[in-house]
């Protein structure tokens, strides 16, 4: 093609293309008989749809089904939030699904020592025995008044979650609900919550940006909506400007007009020198942010400014911060820090500045995960503020809501030995002076995954006895994860639920095989946003069940609540049976 023809948007389609065909060109030959429609005459198959949990974009998808097996997935054409695109985690799904080392009965543990290094001898059993086992745990902390020595831990899950999450330990008596939280999106929500007061995943107008900031994220290839993104991230890329801030050459960078190859741990730094920039030359956005009474710029390097002169609009404390923080953090300031050199950080903050209120700031994981990294965060959102891109068409975007009902609270469903486990501190600290965990502005709202191994190890504030573990590996997933191993070397019981062996899988008593998130159970997803839209979409069985396999947060909750109930604790199983049909009015008869 002659270059001049040749649009960023047709390289990056031919780019994919051509590695795709190259990497898949064995594989394609299974499915050259396919035929992509709707209908089921013969041979075709049909399209059965349901939801990928691969991330916390729970993609709409359609998975074509032959002689009732799933041989291949794509987008839901009705959605307008992933428009029909999946992503290659809904792809590899189906090699998780019938992966040969995939679990496929309860396991059990027959070497007591536990270690790195130990063989856990794992060896099949029946449900029933398994399920005996954890109940037995559960019921010998209730006659010992030692609810709140039971741990639950999660990773990845469904808007199903609160089940097994937070009802489960909560009607058995205990505080200690851990989830992966703090070590995933977390401190990203703190910079837009406490400059924007938005607690919650952020959607991105880049169909209609003019300037695109990355800090380490990634779209075309990792978090969210990654489907979405790289179905019109050609055409991004041919309308606006692109700038990564990554130590990384990722994907994303590797196809920007700027890459910014920051030393990991300064991006604060990078921010506020280029909020200093925006103030300095005058380039914010007057029509968002307010203005100088008089009309001139006196935010003069070096100097602090009378606060009362600057009138604001739909901001608040710009001079203010200007006199505490940026007056001084000047592009050469920074050059020292972040090793980039001041005139390329001086050319983005113009660029961006320039792109007004359809410049983005998109703030990912990799700049705010570590210490101090929530004041990276604030920093990095409050330059959407500064260009007036909050909340407006081509900038940053306020997610719609999720219309979705509750499931029954637990409290009458508590009795005295509950509610005095309740009473008990959580094992992570949360809330308290040294871990306040402000989520949503809140002290103590949110979770500090990664104390919890300290806190098992220490013995502080108690010791754990027995935990259970589902869609989760923090003995991988987590900094220094070799804590966690030690950690869960030293609880004497734990279960993990999972479709696979994993590390933490490795520390496990007992393993409680799930079923697969997109092929074999019935859910629902929280649904995150993109391209204006919300969906809220439904995971269903779309083949048998490939082995002796339960699904995490529903069937298996009941079935252990069955067990309690056979041991002469019946709350949490009629606590289950109070869900209601709210169409039929129905209640569950069985898991």
């Amino acid at each position: 093609m002659d270059k001049d023809t040749l649009s960023r948007k047709n390289f990056v389609k031919g780019a994919v293309a051509g590695s795709a065909a190259f990497a898949l060109s064995g594989a394609l030959k299974n499915f050259q008989a396919v035929e992509a429609g709707d209908g089921d005459e013969k041979g075709a198959g049909q399209w059965v749809p349901t939801t990928c949990q691969g991330c916390t974009s729970w993609c709409s998808l359609e998975v074509l089904v032959q002689d009732g097996r799933a041989v291949r997935v794509r987008g839901n054409p009705r959605s307008k939030v992933n428009l029909g695109r999946s992503c290659p985690r809904s792809h590899l799904a189906l090699q998780q699904v019938y992966d040969p080392d995939r679990l496929k009965t309860p396991m059990k543990r027959t070497n007591p020592r536990k270690g790195k290094n130990e063989d856990p001898g794992f060896v099949p059993i029946s449900w029933d025995e398994a399920l005996d086992m954890v109940a037995d745990r559960i019921m010998k902390l209730r006659h010992n008044g030692e609810t709140h020595k039971f741990l639950l831990m999660r990773g990845r899950y469904s808007a199903m979650r609160d089940i097994l999450y937070s009802r489960l330990p909560a009607i058995i008596g205990s505080p200690n609900n851990i989830s992966h939280s703090a070590i995933c999106a977390e401190a990203e929500k703190f910079g837009a919550y406490y400059t924007e007061g938005l607690w919650d995943y952020r959607q991105y107008d880049v169909k209609n940006a003019r300037y695109v900031l990355l800090w380490g994220a990634d779209p075309v290839a990792t978090n969210r909506q990654v489907s979405y993104y790289v179905s019109i991230w050609g055409d991004v890329l041919d309308r606006a400007k692109m700038a990564v801030v990554d130590p990384r050459h990722s994907a994303s960078a590797a196809k920007a007009d700027e890459w910014l190859p920051i030393r990991p741990g300064q991006d604060g730094a990078l921010a506020v020198a280029i909020a200093h920039v925006i103030l300095a030359e005058g380039l914010w956005n007057r029509n968002f942010a307010g203005d100088f009474r008089d009309g001139e710029n006196h935010f003069t390097p070096g100097d602090t400014v009378d606060e009362e002169s600057f009138e604001e609009k739909y901001t608040h404390g710009i001079a203010q911060w200007w006199n505490l923080e940026l007056k001084d953090k000047t592009p050469q300031w920074a050059e020292k820090r972040t090793g980039l050199h001041a005139a390329q950080i001086e050319r983005v903050a113009r660029g961006f500045a320039e792109a007004g209120s359809q410049a983005i700031c998109w703030v990912g994981g990799g700049p705010v995960m570590q210490v101090r990294g929530g004041y990276s965060a604030m920093a990095a959102h409050a330059l959407n503020g500064l260009v007036g891109s909050s909340d407006s068409k081509g900038g940053v975007l306020t997610p719609n809501p999720a219309y979705i009902g509750s499931f029954p609270p637990a409290d009458d469903d508590m009795d005295g030995i509950a509610e005095e486990g309740l009473g008990h501190p959580e094992i992570d600290w949360r809330g308290t002076r040294g871990y306040p965990s402000l989520k949503g502005g809140k002290s103590g709202g949110g979770v500090v995954t990664n104390r919890v191994a300290d806190s098992i190890l220490e013995e502080d504030p108690y010791d754990i006895k027995v935990a259970i573990g589902y869609y989760n590996n923090f003995a991988f997933s987590c900094p220094q994860a070799e804590r966690w191993e030690r950690a869960m070397a030293k609880v004497p019981f734990s279960a993990h639920i999972t479709t696979h062996v994993s590390e933490q899988t490795w520390f496990a008593d007992v393993i409680l095989p799930a079923k697969h998130h997109m092929c074999e159970k019935w859910a629902f997803s929280v649904g995150s946003p993109a391209n204006g839209y919300r969906q809220v979409s439904i995971m269903q069985p779309v083949i048998e069940p490939m082995w002796d396999v339960k699904a995490d947060e529903t069937e298996i909750p009941w079935l252990l609540a069955e067990k309690l109930a056979e041991r002469g604790f019946d709350k949490l199983l009629n606590h289950f049976r109070r869900y209601r049909d709210p169409e039929t009015g129905k209640t569950p008869e069985n898991e």
